[in-house]
């Protein structure tokens, strides 16, 4: 597994340049209270899954919206309060590369077992294998009622009473395309193949950002059934970038196995990140912590916690 670690200069310079009020960090106000994981366009966070957290470390699978052949899909990213990431890029097996992957979440019930998902709706259950080195593609398959132009940037599984449901979202774009948000009973069978049940619709518009805003850039369901959605908006590669993080409504899962999407009327903004494009959202288990990672272009990605969860 090849590993990279960002050095201290890295956040050294940052902190330097919003002193100084120039460079990136000046348009990047929480640089302190963010970890940087990549510094460049091809090594952004665009999905991610929490693996472990102990203490102060915290690992986290992460996928990346790369399209050329070669460049990394997957990876193991360690994160720690005040020392530099780890990133350990994953080796995908399939002869066929994905393209656009946006969303990654651990199937229930697995230790080692994913499904990540890329932007025109193609969800892959995924194994890693060689002691976490390498992806394994177990299954390839679209996501069920897939809209006129829906771009796919969220998934997430969750399980309640032994059910899994799945819920996923097209992320919208401004004032004229909301997302639309999609949830569905969820099963994996003996084959590895992901099966999925009827399937609910709700609308959503992200309450902030303003203007020309990916409604859904991720989305996450916590242990008490509350659905937080990311939001996002960017003004090209170079920023800037603005996201933020809602609590949009409610996931139930009865022991039946039916699943049922609420969304509320006037969703709760909950924290706001200016200069920052939120694409990966993940609850941390047994914990308040929210990770987040972002895709910030040519500037790379960063990853940091916040408390969101209940």
């Amino acid at each position: 597994m090849r590993k990279t670690v960002l050095t201290a200069m890295t956040a050294l310079g940052a902190v330097i340049a919003l002193s100084l009020g120039t460079g990136p960090s000046a348009a990047r106000p929480e640089a302190g209270r963010w970890q940087q994981i990549g510094d460049d366009v091809k090594s952004g966070i665009s999905g991610l899954a929490v693996t472990s957290h102990s203490g102060d470390e915290l690992r986290a699978l992460v996928v990346r919206d790369n399209k050329q052949p070669g460049e990394n899909r997957i990876a193991e990213v360690t994160h720690r309060i005040g020392r530099p990431a780890e990133v350990a890029a994953i080796t995908w097996q399939d002869g066929i590369e994905p393209v656009d992957l946006e969303a990654v979440d651990a199937v229930p019930g697995t230790s080692d077992e994913y499904v990540a998902v890329a932007s025109r709706g193609l969800a892959y259950h995924v194994k890693l294998t060689d002691a976490g080195e390498s992806a394994e593609v177990l299954d390839i398959t679209p996501l069920p009622s897939i809209g006129a132009g829906d771009n796919f940037e969220s998934f997430t599984l969750t399980s309640r009473h032994g059910r899994t449901a799945a819920v996923w979202a097209d992320r919208g774009a401004g004032p004229d395309r909301p997302a639309t948000l999609y949830a569905a009973p969820f099963s994996v069978d003996a084959y590895g193949d992901s099966k999925f049940g009827a399937v609910q619709k709700a609308t959503y518009r992200a309450p902030y950002p303003k203007g020309d805003v990916r409604h859904a850039s991720d989305i996450e369901v916590t242990k008490s059934g509350r659905l937080l959605v990311s939001s996002a908006a960017d003004a090209g590669d170079d920023g800037p970038f603005d996201s933020a993080v809602s609590d949009a409504g409610t996931l139930t899962v009865t022991s039946a196995g039916k699943v049922r999407l609420s969304v509320d009327r006037s969703p709760q903004l909950l924290e706001t990140f200016q200069g920052y494009k939120i694409e990966g959202l993940h609850c941390v288990p047994g914990s308040r912590l929210a990770a987040l990672g972002t895709d910030d272009e040519n500037a790379g990605g960063s990853l940091t916690t916040r408390r969101l969860c209940d």
